[in-house]
C-alpha cells in the first residue's frame, strides 16, 4: 500500500475519519476494457475484475467456477494415498479412529467433514478437541496415551501436528499409528507419522498451499472413498456418500480461516455456499436460528456471523463444542449447543472490547513505530488474542502480536498483511530458540514465549520485518473500486458483482464510495453499531450501518452529522431480509465531501 506521488487521493480524501487516505484501487485498464468488451460486462464489473488479476482470458472461468474444472487429484498430495489405504483399512476392519483437531473454526470443520464422512460410510471416529488453556494448541503427549489407553489405534490431526515432533514420537511410542492433515507452514524435517498430508510440505509439488485445512481434509474424505470403492466397500447395499453435501463445512472452514479465496478454493466456497443455504446441516441451521439469520446465506455470513460462534467454544467455553456441533444430526443437541456457543460469544465479545483498549493504548503509547506491533499484558485472556491482534493490524495496518503472560510463560497470536510471512517468521524465532513452541502460516500465527524472552522476540521480529514493511506508511491507505451516486447503489448492481464472488482474503469483496451522501436518522442499534439512511442528490435512500463505532470517530461523526454532505465508503450488499430486495450500505469510513 505504498504511496508515490503519482497516486492520488481518491475524491481528494488525504485524512478521512479513521485516518486513511483513500485511493483508488489499482488496476489494469485495458484488461477491465477488455473484459467489458469481450464479455458484454458493464465498465464497473470489469473494473472490479481486472482489479483482482482476472484477465479477458480467465475471465469466463473465472465467472462460473465449477468443482468439475478446478477440482485436483488428490493423490498429488505427498502421503495422500497411504493415509487414505489406512484410513480405508481402519473402517473395513471396523477399528475405531481418533480425529486430534484443532479448536477454532477451521479445526471444528475438518474435525466434522471426516466425522460426517465416516458416518456416512459406516465408520467409527471420534473426536478430541484439545482444551486451549490447560492443553494448548496442537497435540500433546499426555493426550496421545490417553487416546491410546482408550483402544484408539490411529489418530488424524486436522490443522495442527505439522510441528508437533515430541508429542507426535509420544503418540508412536504408545503404540498409535498417526496421519497429519495440516496447512501450516512445515519444516524440512517432519513428524514421526504413517502420513503426513500437507499442501506446504517443503517437498510438495506447489499449487495448493493455499487450502485450509478443511480443503485438505475435504481431499482426504475424496481419497478416502475412492479407496473404499476400489476395496468392494460399496457393494452389497451400501450407498456411495454424496461428498457434496459437506461443501457447506468446507465453505464455512475456508473462509472463517482467512485463506486466499482463489483457485480450488474459491469453488469450494461457490459450491458451500449453495449447500449451506439449504440449512441441511443441522449444527449450521442452528447457528443461524440462534444469530437471527434469515436473510440468504452468503461469504459474509459465514465469516461474521457464523464463524464467530463456532470459535467462542474454543475460545471461552468448552473447546469440542464447534466441532460437535457441526458433526451431529441430532437437531436437538443441535439447537442446544447452539445457545450454549452464544452465550459463550457474548462472553467473548466482553473480554475481547476490554483487552482490545489495553493493547491499543499499549501500542499507541509505546511501539507504534515499529515494523510489526507486539504487545503484552498479565493476564490477558488467550482465547481473545487473536482476534485483537487481528484489530491491532487492521488499525496500523502491519503485522500484528498480541500476547497474554501468565506468570513465567506467555501465550501469542499474530496476523499479518500481505507479503510478510508471519508464519515462517515465528518458526525462524523457534528455531533460534526465542521460543518455546510456535508455527503457522504467512498470515496467522501462534506462540509459546517465556516472558523474560518477550523483548529479544520483539528485536528478534522486528528485525525480520523491517526488510518487508520499512517502506509501508504509517498512515493506512483505503482503496476503493469506485465511485457512485447514491442513485446508483441498486440491486441490479448488487447482483452484478455477486457474479465475481464469493469474495474473502484474496478476493476481496468491492468496495465503493457514495458520493456527496446526505446522513438522516443516524441511532445506535445492537453492540454499539449506528445504522442511518444515506440520501441522495435527487431524494433516493439507501439504508446503511457501521459496525461496533458508536463511540469512535466514524461512528461519532455520523451520529451528529446534520447538513453536511459525505462521501461514505463501504460495501454494497443485498437485504433480503424478510423476503426484501433492497439494498444495504455498509459503512466503513466516511470523509466531509
Amino acid at each position: 500500500m505504498d504511496e508515490t506521488p503519482d497516486d492520488p487521493a481518491f475524491l481528494g480524501v488525504t485524512d478521512s475519519l479513521t485516518n486513511r487516505r483513500w485511493r483508488a484501487r489499482p488496476h489494469d485498464p485495458r484488461q477491465a476494457l477488455a473484459i467489458s468488451e469481450t464479455l458484454g460486462l458493464p465498465d464497473i464489473l470489469g473494473r472490479v475484475l481486472a482489479a483482482r488479476g482476472v484477465t479477458f482470458e480467465t475471465c469466463e472461468g473465472y465467472l462460473n467456477p465449477t468443482m468439475r474444472d478446478d477440482m485436483p487429484d488428490p493423490s498429488i498430495l505427498n502421503d495422500m494415498d497411504a493415509a487414505a489405504r489406512r484410513l480405508a483399512a481402519a473402517i473395513t476392519a471396523g477399528e475405531r479412529v481418533t480425529v486430534f483437531g484443532d479448536y477454532d473454526v477451521d479445526g471444528a470443520t475438518s474435525a466434522a467433514v471426516l466425522k460426517r464422512f465416516f458416518d456416512m460410510v459406516g465408520g467409527s471416529l471420534e473426536i478430541y478437541v484439545p482444551d486451549r488453556i490447560r492443553e494448548g494448541y496442537g497435540p500433546n503427549a499426555a493426550a496421545l496415551r490417553q487416546i491410546a489407553e482408550n483402544g484408539t489405534r490411529v489418530v488424524v490431526t486436522v490443522d495442527c501436528g505439522i510441528v508437533a515432533h515430541e508429542a507426535l514420537a509420544a503418540g508412536a511410542q504408545a503404540g498409535l499409528e498417526t496421519i497429519v492433515v495440516d496447512h501450516h507452514a512445515a519444516e524440512p524435517q517432519l513428524p514421526e507419522a504413517l502420513a503426513v498430508v500437507n499442501p506446504n510440505r517443503l517437498d510438495q509439488t506447489p499449487g495448493l498451499g493455499h487450502l485450509a485445512a478443511v480443503g485438505v481434509a475435504f481431499l482426504l474424505a475424496v481419497a478416502l472413498n475412492r479407496a473404499l470403492r476400489d476395496s468392494g466397500w460399496f457393494k452389497n447395499g451400501r450407498d456411495e456418500p454424496s461428498l457434496l453435501a459437506l461443501l457447506d463445512l468446507v465453505a464455512l472452514g475456508t473462509v472463517c480461516d482467512v485463506v486466499p479465496i482463489r483457485g480450488f478454493n474459491r469453488s469450494l466456497v461457490a459450491q458451500g455456499l449453495k449447500v449451506a443455504r439449504h440449512l441441511r446441516n443441522p449444527g449450521i441451521a442452528a447457528l443461524a436460528a440462534v444469530a437471527g439469520v434469515r436473510e440468504r446465506i452468503d461469504a459474509y455470513h459465514l465469516g461474521f456471523v457464523l464463524g464467530p460462534r463456532v470459535n467462542a467454544g474454543g475460545r471461552v467455553g468448552q473447546a469440542d463444542l464447534g466441532a460437535r456441533l457441526l458433526s451431529t444430526n441430532d437437531s436437538n443437541e443441535a439447537r442446544q449447543i447452539a445457545e450454549q456457543l452464544d452465550r459463550h460469544n457474548l462472553e467473548r465479545r466482553a473480554i475481547e472490547d476490554t483487552l482490545t483498549i489495553d493493547a491499543l493504548n499499549q501500542a499507541e503509547s509505546v511501539r507504534a513505530a515499529d515494523p510489526i506491533i507486539i504487545v503484552d499484558g498479565e493476564g490477558w485472556h488467550p482465547g481473545v488474542i487473536g482476534i485483537v491482534a487481528s484489530r491491532l493490524k487492521d488499525r496500523f495496518d502491519r503485522p500484528a502480536l498480541v500476547i497474554g503472560t501468565d506468570g513465567a510463560f506467555g501465550k501469542g497470536s499474530a496476523r499479518s498483511v500481505p507479503g510478510f510471512d508471519i508464519g515462517a517468521a515465528v518458526i525462524a524465532a523457534r528455531q533460534a530458540g526465542l521460543l518455546t513452541n510456535g508455527g503457522g502460516h504467512p498470515m496467522a500465527a501462534g506462540l509459546t514465549v517465556a516472558t523474560e524472552r518477550i523483548g529479544a522476540l520483539r528485536d528478534f521480529l522486528c528485525g525480520r520485518a523491517a526488510r518487508t514493511i520499512e517502506n509501508r506508511q504509517v498512515q493506512p491507505v483505503m482503496n476503493i473500486d469506485g465511485a457512485l451516486a447514491v442513485e446508483g447503489a441498486t440491486t441490479a448492481l448488487v447482483t452484478l458483482l455477486e457474479r465475481a464472488g464469493p469474495y474473502g482474503a484474496g478476493n476481496r469483496e468491492p468496495r465503493f464510495a457514495l458520493t456527496g451522501a446526505r446522513i438522516i436518522k443516524p441511532q445506535i442499534v445492537g453492540d454499539k453499531h449506528v445504522r442511518c439512511l444515506l440520501a441522495g442528490e435527487v431524494g433516493r435512500r439507501v439504508k446503511a450501518i457501521a459496525f461496533r463505532c458508536h463511540d469512535q470517530p466514524l461512528g461519532l461523526s455520523l451520529l451528529s452529522a446534520r447538513d453536511g454532505r459525505y462521501h461514505v465508503a463501504g460495501h454494497l450488499r443485498a437485504d433480503t431480509w424478510g423476503g426484501r430486495d433492497e439494498v444495504q450500505f455498509t459503512i466503513e469510513d466516511a470523509a466531509l465531501a
